[in-house]
């Protein structure tokens, strides 16, 4: 158990850390050098203790792995994962408005190959600290990117800004403060707009005036719904060009939260501060190191296997029965992805304040300039034109009935057309998208709202 402790204070400095690419390396081989000596056998001595405390010795800090097996898709990107399991992968460059440039990538058919005709497209959005990756490393018959690829549609797999795919931008460098000031609200109205823009005109230009501009549906999982929600309340004129959006694990009032992210919440403010203070705008973003850990943390003995399962347990509730520890490996070599700490604070501020959803507050005097208010304006749900169906779970510690259930009374009568309870009592927030059964308990049910929907 203590050397679960350290080995888990360890992962959360180095993954928070941002570490350049030469850097990684010197600590990459300083680790698996200390790693191979853990792994001798220990020899017997009467000395008497080395002047510095054991606690110090690094070899403390290292747990003794076993070897592991190593899944491929570990070490491969979103496109080559893709391509190993036999079916096309394309990539595609948007701007966005104020400047960003972001990493689309589509899986334009099955791997039966394309036909010629005219698929509807399909869009899917990740959640924070997320991205493509998430929808494909379950592999063909779980992972529901190539399950809609073979079913016929046109699938299209976004990466919001600041994640491991979306770290550009015209003019400034991720490595300056600027580059990092945004949350999930510019997400939703530079993001969205200018990727859906995209994957209109794409179609349009590479097969024909045949193409329909609002026939797009949407499935958005966490933080992805955050920012459609966002989108259409803001910019409601997009209504017109989603034909269908489907919720996975909604996000938007927070009042219920039972993560113990909650307990973070008080202190947004101070934690915006001290990492700013220290310049760390970008919140656990994808490195060297983080790859590393996810090979050597997470396929070890039944004990230290405790790290992995409850990183994500702690944080989304427990549920062991839909936990693919096979996967394991594969989930934290993609994730964390990164964001921005202000994304983070965000959300923060959603759960404090009184269950509203909100934008941005800057404080008085900032929100005065802004928004010409005291408090920041709360989003407006009454403008979502678009057909929604939520899909929520019992034992999701950060999207829970009751908020769920205060959004579905939100939206107008119109638009809320399912409000659809995963019948496992102990499906959690990720398990939307890597539960073992996510195909029969969640991808059914929503793939039948897809063909039915008119």
């Amino acid at each position: 158990m203590k050397q679960f402790l350290k080995f888990a204070t360890f992962m959360f400095v180095v993954t928070q850390v941002h570490v350049k690419s030469d850097t990684a390396d010197v600590v990459m081989s300083v680790l698996s050098s200390l790693l191979s000596q853990s792994r001798q056998p220990e020899k017997t001595t009467s000395a008497a203790p080395g002047i510095l405390p054991k606690v110090l010795n690094p070899l403390n800090w290292i747990p003794k792995f076993p070897d592991v097996p190593w899944n491929p898709d570990s070490e491969l990107t979103t496109p080559e994962i893709i391509t190993r399991h036999g079916y096309q992968a394309e990539t595609h460059t948007v701007q966005t408005e104020d400047g960003y440039l972001l990493n689309l990538h589509r899986i334009p058919c099955g791997r039966a190959g394309c036909d010629g005709s005219i698929r509807q497209p399909v869009f899917l959005q990740h959640g924070i600290l997320a991205s493509s990756a998430d929808w494909i490393i379950s592999g063909p018959e779980k992972g529901i990117g190539f399950i809609l690829a073979d079913l016929g549609y046109d699938v299209w797999l976004s990466n919001l800004r600041g994640n491991t795919y979306s770290r550009h931008h015209i003019s400034l460098s991720n490595n300056d403060r600027e580059f990092w000031n945004f949350s999930f609200h510019e997400m939703a109205i530079y993001d969205l707009p200018a990727s859906i823009q995209f994957i209109y005109d794409h179609r349009k230009r590479t097969m024909g005036e045949s193409v329909s501009e609002n026939d797009l549906i949407y499935v958005g999982h966490s933080m992805g719904t955050t920012a459609l929600f966002v989108m259409l309340s803001e910019m409601p004129e997009y209504n017109e060009k989603i034909k269908l959006f489907i919720a996975l694990a909604p996000v938007a009032f927070m009042t219920h939260v039972k993560s113990p992210i909650r307990f973070l919440a008080p202190f947004s403010k101070d934690i915006e501060r001290i990492m700013k203070f220290f310049g760390q705008n970008e919140f656990l973003p994808q490195n060297k190191i983080i790859k590393w850990l996810s090979k050597y943390g997470c396929e070890m003995n039944e004990v230290e296997k405790y790290i992995c399962e409850n990183t994500l347990f702690v944080i989304c509730g427990f549920d062991k029965d839909q936990y693919n520890s096979t996967l394991a490996t594969v989930i934290f070599a993609h994730s964390p992805a990164g964001t921005s700490t202000k994304t983070v604070v965000h959300y923060a501020q959603e759960i404090q304040e009184s269950g509203n959803f909100q934008n941005f507050d800057y404080g008085f005097e900032e929100n005065m300039r802004r928004y010409g208010t005291e408090k920041p304006p709360h989003y407006n749900l009454s403008n979502v034109e678009v057909p929604v169906a939520l899909f929520y779970a019992q034992n999701d510690w950060l999207a829970g009935y009751q908020d769920v259930k205060k959004l579905y009374m939100s939206l107008p009568t119109q638009s809320a057309i399912d409000f659809y309870k995963i019948p496992f009592d102990n499906f959690n927030h990720v398990d939307f998208i890597w539960g073992i059964d996510a195909p029969q308990l969640v991808y059914d049910k929503m793939l039948h709202l897809m063909r039915n929907y008119k």
